[in-house]
C-alpha cells in the first residue's frame, strides 16, 4: 500500500501521529468498502460507503498535512493525491449505481 511505503520514512516523532492516523484512514477506506458490500439494504451500503468518503477526506487532508510539513516530495504529493482522487470518483460511481438499482431495497 503506498500510504505505508510513503509513511515508512516519515519522522520517528510522528510515528503515533501522523503516520498512525494517516495509515489508519487509508486503511479504512477499503475496510468500510468491504463491509458496506456485504451488507443488503441499501441504506446500509451506503452508510458503509460514506464512511469511507470520509476516510478518503481525512486521507486528503493528512496528504496536504505531510507536503506541508516537508514530509512528502512534489511527487510523492501528486501521486497520492492523483490515487484518492480516482478512487473517489470510483467509490461515487459505485455509489450512485447503488441508488439506481431498484433490485436492492
Amino acid at each position: 500500500m503506498l500510504v505505508y511505503q510513503i509513511t515508512k520514512h516519515f519522522p520517528e516523532e510522528e510515528r503515533f501521529g501522523l503516520t498512525s492516523q494517516f495509515r489508519r484512514a487509508a486503511v479504512s477506506i477499503g475496510a468500510n468498502i468491504a463491509e458496506g458490500y456485504k451488507k443488503l439494504s441499501k441504506a446500509d451500503k451506503l452508510r458503509f460507503l460514506n464512511i469511507s468518503e470520509g476516510s478518503m477526506a481525512e486521507c486528503m487532508n493528512y496528504i496536504i498535512v505531510s507536503y506541508d510539513l516537508g514530509y512528502t516530495s512534489a511527487e510523492e504529493n501528486t501521486l497520492l493525491s492523483t490515487k484518492i482522487e480516482d478512487a473517489g470518483r470510483l467509490l461515487t460511481s459505485y455509489c450512485n449505481g447503488i441508488i439506481n438499482n431498484n433490485a436492492i431495497k
